[in-house]
């Protein structure tokens, strides 16, 4: 990508013994499936460029609204055609930056001999408007329909390459998802960017939890929430939302530096115009062909992970990652993520991990320097192909404008700007990525303990079992939790009612445990990036409505959340835990209202967490060159006998 500025450079840096070995494993555990999806990508390549092949009256439709020198364009199939498609909304600070964005994209298109066509757009929903409502149950799925929208966009068989325009939690695994399933098709993806910054994180967490305690009234919190929350862009904490962003840019589908430039700027606006020109140079029509399948690889989901867990990202790409990951024909656990945790350093602290904000990092450094830093330790892959072209080593350079007002990239910081804030891989916050795998006969589980000190990693206490999170509210304002307990909050899984994030436990659980109080959260449901500094086991797998042990805890049974061993027990015997039946439940609240009907569906399909919660897999089709899966209620997504030979 000389044309736009990229340096790049060959890593002579030998990669790290434990990424090379989950890597290997990855591929070798993933041979079936991948060998059957590249070979149906194969089968779609050989029919490039597609509008050739299209009849004329299919041709017609795709570009009469045109004007008559794109319609030549479009009919002669010798420029690339560029499918945008959006999940612009002007309710979401986060999206309505995209707004602007299709026209900038087909004017920059048109600039290099191309056309782009808005061929659709997709749903976007945010969880900080749904959180704690009944709408916050179709969030999960959400994922699974913006897949699908985004095929039917595509489905028109008119384009030679995507512009995927998104942001948010769901969207942008979504938007990849769907893009995969045309892996044939060159892809990139197009951030919005974060709005810029706002009432500090410290103040805003002391107001929630000030709400909490009911010191101050919802004016109060109102205005705490709209000073935080305050302008076009991406919250700027690091939940799923940046959490996206940074896994975009270190698999390579971004361009360099793109994740964390504030919107309607005019950097934000250059790098989306070179968005469209880049992808107008690596279709098949061109000499640089990067389709998506090739560069979603083993080696970029790993350097996925790697980011996540460097930067503590959101517990929520645990279930994200493995569903695009399987969309790409690769399958990863969670056994994945915790090994590489062991041996990848947390290189930044971003609230809810720290004090500053996704501005405060990109000041100080932002992923051009993480990359970098990676890279030269060995813990990046960089033999991939990019968006960019091939080698993530020109991801750690960063964008900016020259004197002209040109778009143009040099190198990095080499040192950070805000040790508070990021940190080298020599001197890290933590030597681990702050996320354990918990496992026992509870099952299994994932816990963020990236915010958590050291006095709160082990939790042993009685009991306290709920059904929902406005349970636990109830009690709280009963005066009822003043105690050492686990929260156990049962049937929250994806089946039950579509795994909502509990986020409204987070502030009184954190009273309770500023208190002196021992406290943990264990549940089959989410807490997403916005995890902090209270332990909690989240994902239970199998959840209670699979059969889930978990479905058989009482109160006043005794848990264990152990962070340091990676333990998720109950003190109870196998000969008890099985002759208990799971106490029956009324889940009828769940499936009516707000739309929820319409997912009936989807929480019937769904796999378990671990196995992306994915709504839409059928396994004797979708796998069939791959040995069959067990039964949805296992535990485990595993084609187990390959991996336990691996």
């Amino acid at each position: 990508m000389t044309s736009l500025g990229f340096q790049g450079s060959a890593s002579s840096t030998p990669i790290h013994p434990i990424v090379a070995a989950v890597t290997t494993r990855i591929r070798v555990r993933s041979a079936p499936t991948r060998a059957a999806y590249l070979k149906r990508v194969e089968q779609w390549r050989q029919q490039l460029p597609v509008r050739r092949r299209l009849s004329c009256t299919n041709l017609a439709h795709g570009c009469a609204a045109f004007e008559p020198d794109e319609k030549l364009t479009l009919r002669e199939a010798i420029e690339p055609n560029i499918a945008i498609v959006s999940s612009y909304n002007d309710m979401l600070s986060a999206h309505q930056p995209l707004e602007r964005f299709p026209a900038l994209l087909k004017q920059a298109a048109r600039e290099v001999g191309a056309v782009a066509q808005f061929a659709g757009g997709v749903p976007a929903m945010c969880d900080g408007v749904t959180q704690g409502e009944a709408g916050m149950e179709i969030s999960l799925f959400s994922r699974d329909v913006i897949a699908m929208s985004t095929a039917v966009a595509l489905s028109h068989n008119m384009f030679d390459a995507v512009l995927a325009l998104g942001v948010c939690d769901k969207i942008v695994p979504g938007l990849l998802i769907g893009a995969l399933k045309f892996g044939h098709l060159p892809a990139i993806m197009v951030p919005g960017g974060p709005m810029t910054s706002g009432m500090s994180n410290d103040e805003k967490a002391k107001i929630r939890q000030l709400f909490a305690q009911g010191k101050v009234g919802r004016d109060a919190l109102l205005e705490s929430e709209a000073q935080s929350y305050h302008g076009p862009g991406t919250c700027t904490f690091y939940g799923t939302a940046n959490s996206n962003q940074m896994l975009m840019e270190v698999m390579g589908l971004h361009l360099p530096g793109a994740a964390f430039v504030n919107p309607n700027t005019p950097l934000r606006d250059a790098l989306t115009r070179a968005a469209a020109q880049r992808a107008a140079k690596i279709t098949a029509l061109g000499a640089e062909y990067a389709p998506l399948s090739k560069v979603v690889d083993e080696r970029a989901i790993v350097n996925g992970i790697v980011g996540l867990l460097a930067t503590g990202g959101s517990t929520n790409h645990t279930i994200h990652l493995v569903a695009i990951a399987q969309a790409a024909g690769i399958v990863i656990t969670w056994d994945d993520f915790s090994d590489l945790s062991a041996c990848v350093p947390l290189l930044a602290k971003i609230y809810p991990n720290g004090k500053g904000d996704v501005n405060h990092f990109q000041a100080a450094g932002g992923m051009g320097f993480v990359i970098g830093e990676l890279l030269d330790a060995g813990l990046l892959h960089d033999n991939v192909l990019t968006v960019a072209g091939p080698g993530l080593r020109r991801y750690s350079e960063e964008p900016y404008l020259r004197d002209d007002g040109q778009l143009a990239w040099r190198a990095a910081p080499a040192a950070s700007g805000d040790t508070s804030m990021l940190r080298p891989v020599a001197t890290p916050f933590s030597p681990d990525g702050g996320l354990k795998l918990l496992k026992g006969n509870l099952g299994r589980a994932v816990v963020k303990t990236s915010a958590l000190k050291s006095e709160h990693r082990v939790v042993e206490a009685p009991a306290l079992v709920f059904d929902s999170q406005e349970e636990i509210m109830s009690a709280f304002d009963r005066g009822e939790l003043l105690r050492d307990f686990v929260a156990v909050v049962r049937y929250q899984g994806p089946r039950a009612n579509g795994m909502p994030e509990l986020h409204k436990l987070t502030p009184l659980l954190g009273v309770l445990q500023d208190q002196g109080f021992k406290v943990a959260l264990v549940t089959d449901g989410r807490m997403s990036g916005a995890s902090g500094k209270v332990p909690a086991a989240i994902h239970v797998t199998p959840e209670c409505l699979a059969g889930g042990p978990l479905a058989k805890i009482r109160n006043g049974d005794v848990i264990r959340v152990d962070s340091e061993r990676g333990a998720l027990e109950a003190r109870l015997s196998a000969r008890e835990l099985a002759k208990r039946d799971p106490e029956p439940v009324d889940l009828t609240v769940n499936e009516f209202g707000l739309g929820r009907e319409l997912f009936a569906v989807f929480r019937a399909n769904a796999l378990g967490a671990e196995q992306g919660a994915m709504s839409y897999v059928l396994p004797d089709r979708e796998y069939t060159e791959a040995p069959p899966l067990p039964p949805r209620v296992h535990e485990h997504f595993l084609f187990s006998a390959e991996v336990a030979a691996v």
